[in-house]
């Protein structure tokens, strides 16, 4: 799932905006490129962002998902394979490496690649030589890789699961991809693109969410994302075209979380001095989130400005 259907990025978060900034640097070399995140957070249009920042623009870019590979068929979807190499092969397939020549190769959930193809992979980054299955030559490509995984792959190494030697020739220049809940300001523009989008698509009118949604919509912990995002949307759309949603329309996942997160706190008897409190709380927030200030802001129920804001009245310095 991506943020939008080509390469336009959506979002101001700081987070998301220092990863854009990030990729342009690395798509200007043909670094190998790691995109590490959470399923739905939009890793292969950061991708496709990636190669079209990158002198290969002009160039095929080339995606192919490692989990949704069977076993017996990676080696010959990944380098390809002779007519009559094996049971099946009734035509000659050339393989996603020969079809990205001069391009982009996008390896998504990358962890999840056969122990068997991991080795022949590494040799084809190490030298660019990649033989398909039953010839007996050896062919060149010149294509660079970027790959995605939501697994931690530095645990599948110590667990045998995945190859350490290929783990650090992927592992060059690795990139945090936020989740959605850590951009929090980016919910309305995305809400705004995406219905449009989808208006269009479907040939209706795209609903106007009421201030009290948005507010509730941006406290959600959207668990899948930017793709449940966009099937939120397209629910919506469906549902509710031309019409002012209010939070009594939204899902009842949404609403009920929202009623979760709700409490009320006991002034205590004696009172309390309420500046310190307030120093307390902007503490603590940061402190349980390591020191993310967007994070924490989101904690307290605040924009980041604000929290900005605050932590310099109160002279408090981020470690």
């Amino acid at each position: 799932m991506s943020i939008t259907t080509d390469t336009k990025m959506i979002g101001k978060a700081p987070e998301f905006s220092a990863l854009l900034r990030s990729l342009e640097v690395a798509a200007a070399t043909d670094v190998t490129v790691m995109l590490q995140g959470e399923s739905g957070t939009g890793k292969e249009l950061l991708a496709r962002f990636t190669h079209q920042q990158s002198k290969r623009k002009d160039l095929p870019f080339v995606a192919i998902n490692c989990a949704a590979l069977p076993e017996a068929l990676a080696e010959s979807e990944l380098f390809g394979h002779r007519k009559g190499a094996f049971t099946g092969a009734i035509q000659q397939n050339t393989g996603r490496i020969q079809s990205a020549e001069g391009g982009t190769l996008f390896l998504d959930e990358v962890a999840e690649m056969p122990l068997t193809v991991q080795a022949k992979l590494l040799r084809f980054m190490e030298s660019g030589e990649y033989q398909a299955v039953g010839d007996t030559t050896h062919k060149i490509a010149n294509v660079r890789i970027i790959t995605a995984t939501h697994a931690d792959l530095n645990s599948k190494v110590k667990a045998g699961e995945f190859r350490a030697d290929l783990y650090y020739r992927l592992n060059v220049v690795p990139f945090h991809v936020p989740a959605l809940r850590e951009r929090t300001g980016d919910i309305k523009p995305l809400l705004n693109d995406m219905s449009g989008k989808l208006a269009r698509q479907h040939q209706l009118t795209a609903p106007r969410y009421s201030k009290q949604c948005v507010k509730l919509l941006q406290t959600y912990d959207w668990p899948g994302n930017i793709r449940e995002l966009r099937n939120f949307c397209e629910r919506m759309l469906i549902l509710f075209p031309a019409t002012e949603i209010q939070v009594e329309n939204l899902p009842l996942e949404i609403r009920n979380q929202a009623s979760d997160n709700h409490f009320t706190f006991q002034l205590p008897d004696k009172g309390l001095k309420l500046d310190e409190l307030e120093q307390d709380l902007l503490i603590q927030a940061l402190r349980k989130t390591l020191g993310n200030q967007s994070r924490a802001a989101k904690m307290l129920g605040l924009t980041r400005d604000t929290f900005l804001y605050r932590l310099k009245k109160y002279s408090i310095v981020c470690s």
